[in-house]
């Protein structure tokens, strides 16, 4: 029976080390991010990864820099034939690509080598793509770059968000996962190289990623809103303060106003003009608030037709 270390950290990497259990491989140990402060309290949580590996009495390894040249020496004295990844959050240095005879071999949520980076599930909703899906690939010292073992799509509907979407690219994941490891062991595996001139990339999402820029089209700050819920969400300024927005729909429909500007006020939505179209805001949270929909948002607050949102 071949040993394999798993390297994975949030709820995305959770199917496929469940899978490798169910299957009855020999996981022979754990790599996953340090325990983190969450919630309000900041107290310190373990990842998710690692509540799935204490489950099953696997052996953790929490290393702040998996370049330390001890956390290192730990994984490679391991003698894993396979390391398997999912989401685990850090580069692998090559002493490690280099140590399972097998190789090391990641899942990722995207077409490769479309969306390379660490937040592939929120660009390609933010693109307006309709279709995403999983890749398994041969780790290399460049991100995302290496070969391609196996992929499978997986259509995006227009009620999809970064959370939908997540989970069912997490189930593909580790379904797909399945399929390939009886192959890859046997040797059966022609792995096929990625067109470089077709790569994009899809970096970790920053605060300026959530501000919504009323210049754009309709569609486009809709398909932002989808992309950035439930997490890290969508805001824009009303009345110079930062208001989330949990969830919009797109309208063709002309506003014959500046962009950002209040032109209805419903307790079906708050219709906000775009830089084409109207974007139909359908749940906020304004600054200190809770989130709520907009038809209890309407009637406790006072905002106005004519009023702009976001900068001046």
């Amino acid at each position: 029976m071949i040993r394999i270390v798993f390297m994975g950290t949030p709820d995305f990497a959770v199917p496929s080390l469940e899978m490798l259990m169910a299957e009855q491989y020999d996981v022979i140990a754990v790599v996953t991010q340090p325990d983190r402060p969450k919630g309000r309290k900041k107290e310190l949580a373990p990842p998710p990864v690692k509540v799935v590996a204490e489950k099953y009495q696997i052996p953790v390894y929490q290393p702040e820099r998996l370049r330390n040249p001890d956390e290192m020496q730990k994984i490679i004295d391991l003698k894993p034939d396979l390391i398997v990844t999912a989401a685990f959050g850090q580069i692998l240095p090559k002493e490690i690509l280099d140590a399972p005879r097998l190789g090391c071999i990641n899942v990722h949520a995207s077409l490769l080598p479309k969306y390379r980076g660490g937040a592939p599930i929120h660009k390609a909703i933010m693109d307006g793509e309709k279709v995403t899906g999983v890749t398994i690939m041969y780790m290399v010292e460049k991100l995302d770059a290496g070969d391609i073992i196996a992929q499978r799509e997986v259509p995006i509907t227009p009620e999809d968000h970064v959370g939908t979407m997540h989970d069912k690219l997490s189930r593909v994941g580790a379904e797909l996962l399945k399929e390939v490891l009886p192959k890859l062991i046997r040797g059966e595996i022609q792995p096929i190289p990625q067109d470089e001139s077709q790569a994009t990339f899809a970096p970790n999402i920053r605060r300026e990623d959530e501000k919504l820029d009323w210049t754009r089209t309709a569609e486009q700050l809709a398909n932002q809103v989808r992309g950035l819920h439930p997490w890290p969400v969508a805001f824009t300024l009303w009345k110079e303060k930062p208001m989330k927005i949990w969830w919009a729909e797109a309208s063709d429909q002309e506003a014959n106003a500046l962009p950002g500007t209040v032109i209805r006020v419903e307790e079906t939505g708050i219709y906000v003009a775009a830089g084409k179209g109207t974007l139909i805001l359908k749940e906020v949270q304004p600054a200190g608030k809770r989130r709520m929909k907009v038809e209890e948002f309407v009637r406790g607050r006072q905002m106005q037709v004519g009023e702009r949102l976001g900068d001046d």
